[in-house]
């Protein structure tokens, strides 16, 4: 006899990249009632995975990661598959889906009420997370994907309203204001805070795609570069763990972006303000994640564009930094830069 299992609110936040949906999801983590079991899963442009490192441990919380594409395509097939496994393994009260910040939504919507999935999940609002300084930026503005993330939302919460003008503010409300169909609600935040209660609104189906082809706009493209030749010598080393001053480094493009991710070894401890300017330097520069060793301490530096910043984290397993550019790099020569940074013991 086949089980019957009460249907799972599920969430989906987007926002394009940098705009803050991680920090929002710990937002909403903090304030998970505590006789509650939610499941996460994470989808990373990048190919070694941050995100997810810097999501709480906690108990009556599954995080589960997708790394090295968009789930909306290249990815697709394992969403179906992920999905399944994570659902029957947790049996979650609910579920909070963040693609990566250039995936489409409309592909996952499709195989969250596909047959597969339609009595096990119930599909809830879709969040997206807006920074109003974007609307300025043409390259984004010109991006089918950024508007139809906010096409297909039915929340949409301005972010970063303390780093924003007024008129910016006001400008992203504006013109949210006149989509239609309307949304159903539009707040504006900070620091990607959003109260529980937005998550149990009701999806709208009604929206639509505009674009909803531009997620087959460019393939994805995934190299892994294990046993790449380093200018110091080293013994040669399992290609799946990184090596003292021998990390892994793993690369992929689509979309019109490059990214290449580092995996430290453990002991490798870095020089914050030597490997700070490192990164602040690079140039067509969309996005740079890190989870750092400094000493006995760990920082996770988050670089968007040109604006940069870091914290202190709980983070303690390994060194990991990852770049996602406007162009091509010399991926080999930043590794050497990135070395040159390291702290002597």
């Amino acid at each position: 006899m086949n089980e019957q299992y009460d249907p799972i609110p599920t969430n989906i936040i987007t926002g394009f990249l940098g705009v803050g949906k991680t920090t929002a999801i710990n937002s909403l983590l903090a304030n998970k009632p505590k006789n509650e079991h939610w499941a996460i899963l994470v989808n990373e442009f990048g190919q070694v995975g941050i995100d997810q490192e810097m999501m709480p441990t906690q108990d009556g919380l599954v995080v589960q990661e997708l790394a090295g594409g968009c789930i909306c395509c290249s990815l697709g097939l394992s969403l179906g598959i992920t999905l399944h496994t994570l659902i029957e393994q947790t049996k979650p009260d609910r579920l909070i889906i963040e693609p990566t910040g250039i995936g489409h939504p409309e592909g996952i919507i499709d195989t969250l009420m596909g047959p597969n999935f339609e009595h096990r999940l119930d599909l809830r609002a879709t969040i997206c997370l807006l920074d109003p300084r974007c609307l300025t930026q043409g390259e984004i503005m010109d991006n089918e994907i950024f508007h139809d993330q906010l096409n297909l939302a039915d929340v949409v919460l301005i972010n970063k309203c303390d780093l924003a003008e007024q008129a910016q503010i006001e400008a992203a409300t504006s013109s949210l204001n006149a989509m239609f169909p309307p949304k159903q609600y539009i707040g504006q935040t900070h620091k990607g805070r959003i109260t529980l209660d937005l998550l149990d609104l009701v999806r709208n189906g009604q929206l639509k795609s505009q674009f909803p082809n531009a997620h087959q706009h460019h393939e994805h493209e995934h190299e892994h570069e294990h046993e790449h030749e380093h200018e110091h010598e080293h013994e040669h080393h399992d290609s799946t763990e990184p090596a003292p001053q021998a990390p892994i480094r793993k690369t992929g493009n689509g979309r019109g972006l490059y990214s290449c991710g580092w995996i430290f070894h453990r002991d490798d401890g870095f020089d914050y303000w030597a490997l700070e300017k490192v990164l602040n330097d690079l140039t067509d520069i969309q996005r740079i994640k890190g989870v750092i060793r400094i000493g006995y301490a760990w920082v996770f530096y988050n670089r968007v564009n040109d604006e940069h910043d870091f914290d202190k984290v709980a983070y303690r397993r390994d060194s990991r930094i990852e770049i996602i550019s406007k162009t091509e790099q010399d991926w080999g020569q930043i590794e050497k830069a990135m070395l040159a940074c390291q702290a002597k013991s």
